[in-house]
């Protein structure tokens, strides 16, 4: 058997992509539950691995440290062409995927750093933090909007086979002003995730670690 990967992460947060991954390609791991947003002691666990005290953070079976959501999940599909995560490296469709891998986090997931926690840039001030975390939460709908316009997905976002970007969008459109403001900027990819949400092999691991409870689509979606 394989040595494990350790994935330092939390529930429903960056390292859910992560762990989905591993699930899909059957490889053993243990998660280091480290929810940073917490505060301090859940920070130094990450602390050892990454300076930025944030989640999530690959230790491969080799001893190697891989953060940052995107490379990790172009790391892993990389490292396993069999299963057929990514498109090759001579596939037309490899600069489409780079570009939207990167897109992903650059656009979207980097803005949460600043919804999660106005205060990280308004201060104390309120008024501006609501201001704040309204636009954040229009540009993230705008860029969900952008990226819509660019695709024409099949059964997934770049064709027939499921590939880590699917996952990646599956659990980050679930975040901040939830689904229900992508569904809307977003049809045809909202088609692509809800088929992801359903995808049988992975029923177990979204009832462990990304949970789709009662109300979950629309809550906070005015947020």
């Amino acid at each position: 058997m394989n040595q494990a990967y350790t994935i330092y992460g939390a529930l429903g947060s960056g390292s859910v992509p992560v762990e989905a991954t591993l699930t899909l390609l059957r490889q053993p791991y243990a998660v280091v539950e480290a929810p940073t947003w917490e505060g301090a002691a859940q920070q130094a666990k990450v602390a050892e691995v990454n300076p930025l005290k944030q989640i999530p953070a690959l230790v491969t079976p080799d001893g190697e440290t891989i953060t940052e959501s995107a490379a990790i999940l172009i790391w892993l599909a990389d490292r396993h062409p069999e299963a057929r995560l990514a498109p090759s490296l001579d596939s037309p469709l490899r600069g489409q995927f780079l570009r939207w891998m990167v897109f992903v986090p650059a656009a979207i997931y980097s803005l949460f750093w600043v919804r999660d926690d106005p205060s990280r840039l308004a201060g104390p001030d309120a008024e501006l933090g609501a201001r704040i975390k309204a636009a954040t939460a229009d540009r993230i709908a705008e860029c969900w909007g952008m990226m819509e316009s660019q695709l024409t997905p099949g059964r997934y976002l770049l064709g027939d086979e499921l590939t880590v970007l699917d996952l990646y969008v599956a659990v980050v459109s679930r975040w901040g002003a939830r689904r229900k403001r992508f569904y809307e900027v977003a049809p045809r990819m909202a088609e692509v995730v809800r088929r992801v949400d359903a995808d049988p092999r992975l029923t177990a691991f979204w009832a462990e670690r990304f949970p789709f409870v009662d109300g979950w689509e629309s809550q906070g979606a005015a947020g």
